[in-house]
Formats: C-alpha cells, sequence, structure tokens
C-alpha cells in the first residue's frame, strides 16, 4: 500500500517522467503511453467522496480530493496525456516526452488537490515543466519566449502563494473549496488563476509561448495550464458575477486578432483565449448546468484545439511553414490531415453532431435560463463567429487555398493516428453526448438536439457563411499578409523597456552632472578653506597687537547692544 502523501495518480506521470530520460527508446515510449493509461485507470477506480490526508506541523493536508468535478478534468487531463504522447511518439528527444509527462502529471495532481498548499506545489510544477518544453526547441527566439513565460507562470505562483497564507493566517484553514471574493486574500488568489486562465489584459503569454514550441510541444502546451485554470475557477469562485462579464470580453475581443494573424498557431491561440471566455462565464454564473457546461467544454475544448494543432503542426513538420502566405494546396498530398483539421474546424464551430455542439449548448442554456440576454447574445455571436477564423481560414488557407508549390507527404504513422483517435472523438461525444454527460460534475438532465438548438445553431452558422464570403468578395476580410499585429503585452515586450532605457540614460546623465558638480562645489570650498586655514592663510597669521584690541572692542559693543 502506497504511502498516503503518494496516494494522486498525478505522481505517477510525474515520476514517469522523470525516469523516462534514462530509458532505452522502446521503453521510454512504452513508458510515455502507458502511464496515462494506469494514471486513468487508478482514477477510474477511486469511489467519488474520497480524500486522503496527513498532518503538517499544525495543519492537515489533503493530497488526494476525488469529487465530480476533479474526476472530470483527471479524466480529460489523461486522455490529453495519451494522445499528445502518442503524437510524440516519433521523436527522439529524451527530453520533451519527460516534460509532456510530468506538466501532464503536475496539473493532474492539482485538480485533485484538496488543499491550497498542495495546489500550490502542483501549481509551480507546471510552470516549470511547461516552460520546459518551449526550452527544449533550442532556438534563440524560443528561448527568449521561455524566460518570458516561466516570469509570468512564477508570478501566478506568487499571488497564489501570497494569498493562501493570508486566507490560511486570517482562517487557520488550508481547505481549498469555495472563496468567492470576500475571503481573506481572495483576491490575490483570482488573479493567479486569471493569469493562467488568460483574463483579459493578462492573455499576452499565450500567444507568446504556444506558437513558439515544438510541433508537438504546442499540443501538449494546449490542454493543461488554461484548463487546470478553469477548474481552479469553479473550484473557488463559482457564482462569483464579476466573472461573467469578464468571460464576454474573452470571447469577444481576440477575435479580430485571430483575424488578422499570419501564423496559423497564433490564430488558434487566440482562438483558445475565445473558447476560454465561454467557461469563464459558465463559471461566473455558478449554477449546476452552468458548471456541468464549464466542465464539459473544458473536454471537448482540449478534444478539438488539440486536434487542430496536431493538424498544423503536421502541418509545419512536413513543409517546415505555418504562416497562411506560405500554405495552401496540401489537400491532395496530406488527405487525412486535412480531413481531421476539417473536423476540428467543424468541431471549434459547434456543428451539430459534433462535440463542440454539446457543450456549449449547455453553456448557453445556462445562460438563458438565468435571463443573461445580452451575454447570451454575445456568446452566441462568438460561437458563430469561430467558423469566421477558425472554421474556414484554418483549412482553407493551410490546405484548400491555390499553391502548387509545396511538395510534401503525409505525417509519420503515429501522428495520423493520434490525430484520428482524437477526431473520432469529437465525432463520438457529439454523437452521443451522454458518453460526455455520465462524466460531468452533476446530474444531467438536458437534451441538446432539440429543433429549436439545431436549427439556431444552423442559421448562425449559415449566417457566419455568408458574412464571409461577402466580405471576402468586397475585399473585406483581411487577407493573410507578413504583418505585426500589436497587443496589449506591446506595453511591457516594448513600450516599458524603452522608458526604462530612457529612465537609465537620465539617470546616468543626471548622476554625471550632479556629481561633477559636487565635484566643483567640494574643489570651492577646500581652495578658500586653504585660504584662511592652511600656512599663509589668513586664519593662520600673526595679528598685530593693535588688530587684536580693536576685535575686542567691536565684540564688547555687539555684546553689550544685545544684552541691554
Amino acid at each position: 500500500m502506497l504511502p498516503v502523501w503518494l496516494n494522486n495518480p498525478g505522481l505517477l506521470l510525474i515520476l514517469a517522467g522523470c525516469v523516462i530520460p534514462i530509458l532505452p527508446y522502446r521503453l521510454r515510449m512504452a513508458v510515455l503511453l502507458g502511464a496515462p493509461i494506469a494514471g486513468l485507470a487508478w482514477l477510474w477506480q477511486i469511489p467519488l467522496g474520497t480524500t486522503t490526508q496527513i498532518s503538517l506541523l499544525e495543519y492537515t493536508l489533503t493530497p488526494l480530493r476525488v469529487d465530480g468535478l476533479a474526476f472530470t478534468f483527471g479524466v480529460i487531463f489523461n486522455v490529453a496525456a495519451f494522445l499528445s504522447g502518442l503524437y510524440m511518439w516519433h521523436t527522439h528527444s529524451r527530453l520533451e516526452p519527460a516534460a509532456a509527462l510530468i506538466y501532464a502529471g503536475s496539473a493532474l495532481g492539482a485538480v485533485l488537490a484538496g488543499d491550497l498548499i498542495t495546489l500550490f506545489m502542483f501549481w509551480e510544477v507546471t510552470a516549470i515543466a511547461s516552460a520546459l518544453l518551449l526550452v527544449i526547441r533550442g532556438l534563440r527566439d524560443a528561448m527568449i519566449v521561455a524566460r518570458r513565460y516561466l516570469l509570468v507562470q512564477i508570478a501566478s505562483g506568487l499571488f497564489l502563494m501570497g494569498g493562501a497564507a493570508i486566507y490560511i493566517h486570517a482562517t487557520g484553514d488550508l481547505a481549498f473549496g469555495h472563496l468567492g471574493l470576500d475571503a481573506p486574500g481572495s483576491w490575490l488568489i483570482l488573479l493567479a488563476f486569471g493569469i493562467k486562465a488568460a483574463f483579459p489584459l493578462l492573455h499576452n503569454w499565450l500567444q507568446d509561448a504556444y506558437p513558439s514550441a515544438s510541433a508537438t510541444g504546442t499540443v501538449v502546451l494546449s490542454a493543461f495550464t488554461t484548463k487546470m485554470a478553469i477548474y481552479a475557477l469553479a473550484r473557488g469562485y463559482a457564482g462569483t458575477d464579476l466573472l461573467v462579464p469578464i468571460g464576454a470580453v474573452m470571447t469577444i475581443f481576440p477575435i479580430i486578432y485571430a483575424m488578422l494573424a499570419n501564423d496559423l498557431r497564433r490564430v488558434l491561440s487566440y482562438s483558445l483565449n475565445v473558447q476560454l471566455g465561454f467557461m469563464v462565464v459558465a463559471v461566473g454564473i455558478g449554477t449546476e448546468l452552468a458548471i456541468n457546461g464549464a466542465a464539459a467544454h473544458a473536454v471537448t475544448h482540449i478534444l478539438y484545439k488539440a486536434l487542430l494543432f496536431m493538424t498544423i503542426g503536421a502541418v509545419l513538420r512536413q513543409t517546415g511553414h505555418v504562416r497562411a502566405t506560405e500554405l495552401g494546396g496540401l489537400a491532395r498530398q496530406m488527405p487525412w490531415t486535412a480531413a481531421f483539421c476539417v473536423i476540428g474546424a467543424a468541431s471549434i464551430s459547434a456543428f451539430p453532431l459534433m462535440a463542440g455542439f454539446v457543450s456549449k449548448s449547455l453553456i448557453l442554456a445556462a445562460v438563458a435560463h438565468e435571463h443573461w440576454a445580452g451575454i447570451w447574445v454575445t456568446l452566441s455571436a462568438a460561437s458563430a463567429g469561430a467558423l469566421l477564423y477558425v472554421g474556414i481560414k484554418i483549412p482553407y488557407f493551410a490546405f484548400f487555398a491555390p499553391n502548387d508549390q509545396i511538395e510534401c507527404e503525409e505525417p509519420p504513422r503515429n501522428m495520423q493516428i493520434a490525430m484520428g483517435l482524437t477526431a473520432a472523438a469529437c465525432i463520438l461525444l457529439g454523437l452521443v453526448p451522454s458518453l460526455l454527460y455520465s462524466i460531468l460534475p452533476y446530474p444531467v438532465d438536458y437534451n441538446p438536439y432539440t429543433a429549436s438548438h439545431i436549427v439556431t445553431q444552423l442559421q448562425l452558422l449559415a449566417f457566419s457563411a455568408l458574412a464571409f464570403w461577402l466580405a471576402w468578395r468586397a475585399g473585406l476580410y483581411p487577407r493573410p499578409k507578413r504583418a505585426v499585429h500589436l497587443d496589449t503585452d506591446w506595453v511591457y515586450r516594448m513600450l516599458l523597456p524603452r522608458f526604462g532605457y530612457v529612465a537609465e540614460r537620465l539617470y546616468h546623465a543626471s548622476l554625471n552632472k550632479l556629481g561633477g558638480g559636487l565635484g566643483s562645489l567640494a574643489q570651492t570650498g577646500m581652495a578658500r578653506l586653504r585660504l584662511r586655514y592652511d600656512a599663509r592663510g589668513v586664519m593662520s597669521r600673526t595679528w598685530s597687537t593693535g588688530w587684536m584690541v580693536l576685535w575686542v572692542a567691536i565684540l564688547l559693543v555687539v555684546y553689550l547692544v544685545m544684552y541691554y
């Protein structure tokens, strides 16, 4: 029997990741796939409601808590670890599979943690392991991005640590449960979660990092950090009204950037922001239906977003290109990859019979049930807009745009199998939504395939497709081109460093001037002191008796005047 402090399936994946680098290739790949399968089997046999506790000083830690919410995220994290491992089966790197498993295991450990200290420890391991996925690529730009990424992730951990310390000191309670905004330190903890959930103005690390990783590393990165943050928000801040407008903004502002972006992985990174907004809105509403919707959308989003990153990663590996201006015409040479990309695009666009439809429907139903009319319109528009900036743009520019200059072939067989399994999961969950609903935190009494739901969604998609066609014909839809599109990260990546450079120059210039002025003043003072006090100075001469008598008389007169 394992010690209590090891009784967390996430530690199995972390341990497997630690031993992978010393194993031969075939055994290394077997561990890469076997660890998530073993982790899922372990999690599946743990009864819901199970907790394990250990004592640390005067506190009680809960390294394992399995309830409905933790189970849902634990299942999809193991599945994502398996699919991403299969996708990178062909790699001969020893470090990338190790970092991927440690990253997945720490995210799994975080969602199964029942106290703030355990959560913090796994939270920080995810930051380090995910940064390694950027460093491993070895490119200079990736190293620079990795430093920025790590700083942001560590900052999230520091906010979590500070908020947890305040909360524990004030309440004496370590349990990670519902916090709300009134609990001591809860605003710092919310900021920590918001950074990893890519809240507006805190989101740029995502678009900075994901396009900079390797073709396989991006797939891993897309699955865990942001969804771990969604879980943490659902655990600690369900029903917090502030999250509803934050999530609504998240579904709208990245759309323009996604339409303008030339790098297709950057397009997918911005679209990831939009889908996170749906989940944040659902968490803010906080009803059982809404939390089910957030958890369901996290599951489907991991699948279809991984599928899209897989297909574009395959394109990058086979052609060396990932910009829309350099691609096109690949459907003839990579037909399977093109088909998988279309399935992922249909799912993110919430076509009926696809996974995205059955999860977004839950969120929209929860919003409508709570009478958030404006938010419902916003989410519906964002759902339709997904067809504009991903559903059409990604498959068209990668596979169907005119271009006969690229010669390539399908990616390695393991990548095709991984894409095929992920695409099959997107279709299966869309066709049989009860499979998804059965693992959600609360019982589900909901049918997404009603006539009104289907007709409404098809109308939205048809309108979106018509808008794309008209905008394209009129030249209003932005054509991909080589350009730099400024986002809010320009403030801290360019503007603040320039201010810092100017401030540094002004400081040194003023210091030099001040130092010169002080030196001149000191030299003048020393000259005057020498004039008076050196061997030939006024104060050192021998004065005559007459002068001394005169000065004594003057001082006596001054004294008498002041006295009387």
